[in-house]
């Protein structure tokens, strides 16, 4: 049966609540240790992590060997997104598009950037831990103030904006998760760039997995035709 669209929500708009929705097992770990830290503190908060029972090759998280590199992995995983793939420069000196992913979907997201790049239209993947601790961050680097106290890397931080979405890199974005699209919608805002924004606007459909991406417009020629046509 397919999740209901209101669970990415609960994490997000809950007060005293960090949400997390890793792609790999490596990201959960690190987020769920991040999330134990900040029990029992004065400026800590409680976390929901929302996972998935689907398989996904972990290999596709591409983990640096270099020690600093996995480091700068880990900290980027605790504050809400990292660069997953960094596609070559193309004709225009850069990737055409940036697709925006998060959790289950990553295999969709970077088959669609692999089609992408063989018809000459290159494609950054990032990969969204926490669309709430982004959404922090935006409001942060606009100098809205009140958020909370969330600790170092745990909201608020302008920085992991530009890590993940570098403002020398912007281009048209798509945004892609299963659950409602207006929980990522937000990103197109960071570099105001134009935006498509996949998800799952209804719920209650039971059936294979591809056949559900495809019945929502989730799925890999979803993302690659709403690519396309974003692309300049």
């Amino acid at each position: 049966a397919h999740q209901s669209i209101t669970t990415p929500s609960i994490g997000i708009e809950q007060p005293g609540c960090v949400t997390y929705e890793p792609a790999f097992a490596v990201d959960t770990e690190w987020c769920l240790l991040a999330s134990l830290a900040r029990l029992g503190r004065p400026d800590g908060s409680s976390a929901y992590l929302r996972l998935s029972t689907r398989p996904v090759s972990q290999k596709l998280a591409a983990i640096p060997a270099d020690p600093a590199a996995r480091e700068r992995r880990r900290r980027q995983v605790v504050a809400g997104a990292y660069p997953l793939r960094r596609a070559a420069a193309g004709a225009g000196g850069g990737p055409a598009v940036t697709i925006a992913v998060m959790g289950a979907l990553v295999p969709e997201a970077l088959a669609a950037a692999d089609r992408l790049a063989e018809i000459g239209t290159p494609a950054d993947v990032v990969c969204v831990t926490s669309p709430g601790l982004l959404f922090r961050a935006l409001r942060a680097r606009q100098g809205v103030h009140g958020q909370g106290s969330f600790g170092q890397g745990l909201g608020g931080e302008p920085w992991i904006l530009e890590q993940a979405f570098p403002a020398a890199r912007a281009t048209p974005l798509v945004t892609v998760l299963d659950g409602h699209p207006h929980t990522l919608s937000f990103l197109a805002t960071v570099n105001r760039v134009p935006h498509a924004a996949l998800g799952v606007a209804q719920f209650g459909q039971s059936g294979a997995i591809e056949d559900l991406y495809r019945y929502n417009g989730i799925d890999t020629d979803s993302i690659i035709r709403a690519a396309l046509d974003l692309a300049p």
